[in-house]
C-alpha cells in the first residue's frame, strides 16, 4: 500500500511556487514562506491567484505530484499531471463495463448503497448522541433503511439513480438537525450550489471539493479513467468515476468534518462572504482551518472493514480506487463499498 502523502495547499494571494533543486519552494514576494521537499507530496492546490513556475510544473508531473487549480472559493480550473499511468488493458476494461448496462448498474448500486448507508448511520449517531433531535432523524432514518431494501432490487441505472435522489433529500431535509451546538449562526435549508446560498452549504461545497480532489487522484495512481463513471452519465469535463466513488465516501470523510467544524465552532458566521450573486462564500481564513481540520483528519486511523486492518483515513480513497480497479479485472467478486462502523 501506498503510504499516504501530504496534500500541499497554497492559499496566500500572489504566492509563487518554484523549485529549487528537490524542493518545492514557496514565496510571497521577496519573502520564502515554504520549502518541502517534492518527495514528501501527493499533491499541490492552488486556490485564487497563485502562480508557479513551469520548470516545478515539470518536476511535479515527472516525480507523479498532481497540481490542481481552483478559484478562490474552491472551484475547479485545471490540473496538470504527467503522462497517464496505469495498466491499458485496465482502463478497457472499465470502458467495457460503463458501456455495459448491467454491469454499470451493480457499480452503481454498490456506491449508492455506501452513501445511503453511511448517510443513514450519520443520522442514527446523532440521534442516539442528543436525544432532543430522535423525533425528527428516526423518520428519515427508517426512511433511508426503505432506500437501502429498495436498492436491493433496483436492476437499472436508472432506478438506482432515482433512489439514490429520493434519499439525498431525505438525508439532507434534516440536515440542519446534526447543526447542534451553533445553530445560532448557522441554519440550514437545503443543498444549493453553483454558489451556495448559505454560509453551511459553502461549507460543504469546498470540502466536497477538496474530497473529490483526493478522490480523483487515487484513480489516476491505479491506472483508472476518472471521466468514465458508471453512476453519473458522461459529460466533457466532469469526473464521473471521481463523482460515483465520492457517493460513499460523502456522509463520513466530508459531512462529519463540516458539522464537527460547526458544532465545535471552529468556523464562525463572520468567516464568509456574500457576493454580488447572491452566493455566499468563504474567507481566507475560514479556508485556512477548514484545509488545515481536513488534513489533520487524513491522519487518523480508522478499521477498514473489508480489508479487516488499519489504515489512515486519507489513504480509504486510493484503497477505495484499487478494491475497485480489482473488480473490473475480475479479480473479486463484488465492489464492496466502504460501510462505516
Amino acid at each position: 500500500m501506498k503510504k499516504h502523502l501530504n496534500t500541499l495547499f497554497v492559499t496566500t494571494q500572489g504566492a509563487w511556487l518554484a523549485k529549487e533543486g528537490e524542493a518545492v519552494v514557496v514565496s510571497v514576494g521577496r519573502e520564502v514562506r515554504l520549502r518541502i521537499p517534492i518527495h514528501l507530496l501527493e499533491g499541490i492546490v492552488c486556490l485564487g491567484n497563485v502562480s508557479m513556475s513551469p520548470f516545478l510544473m515539470a518536476h511535479c508531473a515527472e516525480a507523479g505530484v498532481c497540481v490542481s487549480f481552483l478559484t478562490e472559493h474552491g472551484r475547479f480550473l485545471a490540473r496538470v499531471e504527467g503522462p497517464v499511468s496505469g495498466n491499458v488493458r485496465l482502463r478497457r476494461a472499465q470502458y467495457r463495463w460503463a458501456d455495459d448496462p448491467e454491469r454499470s448498474a451493480e457499480l452503481a448500486r454498490a456506491f449508492v448503497l455506501g452513501k445511503v448507508a453511511n448517510g443513514r448511520l450519520v443520522l442514527q449517531r446523532a440521534a442516539r448522541d442528543h436525544p432532543e433531535t430522535r423525533e425528527v432523524l428516526m423518520p428519515a432514518v427508517q426512511t433511508l433503511a426503505s432506500s437501502l431494501k429498495q436498492l436491493g432490487k433496483a436492476s437499472s441505472v436508472e432506478t438506482i439513480r432515482g433512489i439514490e435522489g429520493e434519499a439525498a433529500r431525505t438525508y439532507f431535509g434534516v440536515f440542519n438537525c446534526l447543526i447542534t451546538e451553533n445553530q445560532g449562526e448557522f441554519s440550514f435549508g437545503g443543498r444549493t450550489r453553483r454558489p451556495p446560498r448559505d454560509e453551511v452549504n459553502a461549507l460543504l461545497s469546498f470540502v466536497y471539493v477538496l474530497l473529490l480532489h483526493d478522490i480523483r487522484s487515487a484513480l489516476e495512481s491505479v491506472g483508472m479513467d476518472p471521466q468514465v463513471g458508471f453512476l453519473h452519465r458522461d459529460r466533457p469535463g466532469r469526473p464521473s468515476l471521481g463523482l460515483d466513488l465520492m457517493e460513499e465516501l460523502r456522509p463520513v470523510l466530508a459531512d462529519r468534518l463540516a458539522l464537527t467544524l460547526l458544532n465545535r465552532r471552529q468556523v464562525r458566521a463572520r468567516g464568509f462572504e456574500r457576493q454580488e450573486t447572491d452566493g455566499v462564500f468563504m474567507k481566507e481564513e475560514t479556508r485556512r482551518a477548514v484545509l488545515l481540520a481536513y488534513q489533520e483528519r487524513k491522519k487518523e486511523e480508522i478499521h477498514h472493514p473489508f480489508l479487516d486492518e488499519k489504515c489512515s483515513v486519507g489513504a480509504v480513497p486510493r484503497i477505495q480506487a484499487l478494491l475497485l480497479s480489482r473488480r473490473l479485472r475480475g479479480d473479486l467478486d463484488a465492489y464492496p463499498p466502504l460501510f462505516w462502523r
